[in-house]
């Protein structure tokens, strides 16, 4: 629930604000960011709390609501907030990375003003500077359609959210000391599942009823599978898109997606383990909870039911099978499948090849040779200030370069209504998970080897989903291309292999394209891509915020007149 308080002072700053529709719903939140003893794997850490829970509060809002933000920093040391998969339509302002916001000062407040425009499904947000994100500081997002858009399935009996993860027993500043210096992190110490460890939480369902579960890879280093002992789940919902209703036992969930199935109570009335462990690693984390029928005659009782391990060819052909729903109504009444993406012509062909080179002596990870430095001031206030020096565009080449790896702040110059194809190519023998901030893109093949224009002619140009992260791992030199694929913000890139995307530069802004595995973006693996419009207009951009943080080079300017 949202929380009312000090909203005279939200509601003044409202009408300072123009990035907000006043026909569209409001809901605020009021959150508190503090430190405090956790102990997820048995031993005492620091983590980072939200109003004092963790994971933090879940945001539950409707398509089109305007989301009223205010987050006092309680820490010690600068914080922002991210809001994974939200698109932040002509409002990059709001996004909450290093590359867009000043950070939120120790013992200060910021008062995120964003809304969830054209868009429904499951998401999370997450906290984005100094690796916090291995402190906690996370929540869910659920984002319902609108009461007269037609949902292509009965409403569930209950909606659980599953925020599931690898975790570290270290405190977050330990992890980001191992890479400051230059190593990369050890392998993580077990998986948590909302927070808790195993047999730490319980989902509680009658039988006979069918129950939604919207599940996160809110982890910083590995994929992972979920499953429910005895049970099937429906797939209906892929990062904001409807889903061909597929039947799963299992699901591999990469870093930074989300997937929401629907589930039936219709076993004997006992309770039942629900597993999430990882995926491609030579050691094979698991981690429980439990699935509760409200008349059950008996606890959990035996080992886990075991899944896939290090199979490749499993999450591929899985990940072939994830298809739009061409007929089912999205966030607006009109089908998914009335934009048609495989009849628009492409305006430019980026490749991306990340690398893990040792620069100065020390582990960096890179895009197309580069590895991303911060700026002393966000990216998105330079360019808005004009202030030089700051960043080059162009400073990120469109194809891999084959060279060394070196420090460079990375931004890429796009063009207001282009239309990209993008190819992740990944020459490392782990799966690679990429996110890009502001759009959502429709991922048209997969496949192993090395990426060619003749790879085009397997592409999947009718139904695949959209999304906002995609993920790139190993693939079998001999499996087939996928055809079926799927449109999204968070995608896979598997081993030795190359994933290829269409996506449509129809978001004004400056626009994080980052790796979801947490130490390879900390140390180089993301860049910025400037989709920009010469236009001007409000129509294409909101204006800056008036209560926008200033800082750096930035430090002293005016937001715009009150």
């Amino acid at each position: 629930m949202g929380d009312y308080r000090g909203l005279s002072w939200v509601l003044a700053v409202l009408v300072s604000v123009t990035c907000i529709c006043g026909e569209d719903p409001y809901r605020f939140f009021t959150w508190n960011v503090t430190y405090g003893d956790i102990y997820p794997l048995g031993v005492k850490q620091q983590g980072i709390l939200i109003n004092g829970q963790f994971p933090g509060p879940a945001i539950e809002s409707v398509t089109n609501d305007n989301l009223i933000i205010s987050v006092y920093n309680s820490l010690d040391e600068p914080f922002l907030l991210s809001w994974n998969g939200v698109q932040q339509r002509r409002n990059s302002w709001q996004d909450g990375v290093w590359g867009t916001n000043c950070p939120i000062p120790p013992g200060q407040n910021f008062t995120y003003i964003l809304q969830v425009k054209d868009q429904i499904g499951s998401f999370f947000y997450f906290p984005s500077l100094a690796f916090h994100k291995a402190a906690g500081g996370y929540g869910g997002i659920k984002i319902s359609s609108r009461p007269l858009i037609p949902v292509p399935f009965p409403p569930p009996a209950g909606d659980y959210t599953i925020l599931a993860g690898d975790w570290y027993k270290k405190n977050h500043t330990d992890l980001k000391a191992i890479l400051d210096g230059g190593s990369d992190l050890p392998f993580p110490d077990g998986l948590l599942i909302n927070g808790r460890a195993s047999n730490g939480y319980t989902f509680n369902v009658d039988q006979g009823k069918t129950y939604r579960f919207r599940i996160s890879n809110v982890g910083i280093a590995t994929s992972i599978n979920f499953r429910i002992q005895g049970h099937k789940m429906l797939l209906v919902e892929v990062e904001g898109t409807h889903t061909l209703q597929n039947t799963y036992s299992s699901l591999d969930i990469h870093l930074g997606q989300s997937y929401s199935v629907l589930v039936t109570a219709d076993q004997p009335a006992q309770d039942y383990y629900i597993v999430v462990s990882t995926r491609f690693t030579s050691q094979v984390l698991t981690t429980t909870s439990t699935l509760h029928y409200s008349n059950s005659a008996g606890r959990v009782s035996g080992p886990p039911p075991g899944g896939p391990t290090i199979q490749i060819d499993w999450s591929l052909n899985q990940a072939r099978s994830v298809r739009q729903n061409l007929s089912a109504s999205g966030p607006r009444p009109n089908p998914q499948g009335s934009y048609h993406y495989g009849l628009v012509n492409t305006t430019r062909t980026i490749r991306l090849a990340n690398s893990a080179p040792v620069i100065n002596g020390k582990q960096r990870y890179a895009v197309n040779s580069v590895s991303f430095i911060p700026a002393d001031t966000p990216l998105k206030l330079a360019d808005y200030f004009k202030i030089n020096g700051v960043f080059d565009l162009g400073s990120i080449p469109d194809n891999p370069t084959g060279s060394g790896g070196y420090l460079k702040t990375s931004v890429m110059a796009g063009d207001f209504r282009g239309f990209a194809e993008v190819v992740f190519e990944n020459s490392e023998d782990t799966l690679q998970s990429w996110h890009i901030d502001g759009h959502i893109f429709f991922v048209v093949g997969m496949d192993g080897g090395q990426w060619t224009p003749a790879s085009r002619l397997s592409y999947n140009l009718r139904d695949t989903i959209s999304r906002s992260t995609v993920q790139v791992g190993p693939v079998l030199s001999l499996i087939p291309m996928i055809t079926r694929l799927s449109n999204r913000s968070t995608v896979q890139v598997y081993p030795k292999s190359w994933t290829a995307l269409y996506m449509p530069l129809d978001n004004v802004g400056m626009w994080n394209v980052r790796s979801e595995n947490w130490a390879r973006q900390y140390l180089g693996q993301q860049f910025y891509l400037r989709v920009y419009s010469p236009a001007n207009s409000w129509r294409d951009e909101y204006p800056i915020p008036k209560n926008a943080l200033l800082c750096g080079r930035a430090s002293g300017r005016k937001t715009r007149p009150l």
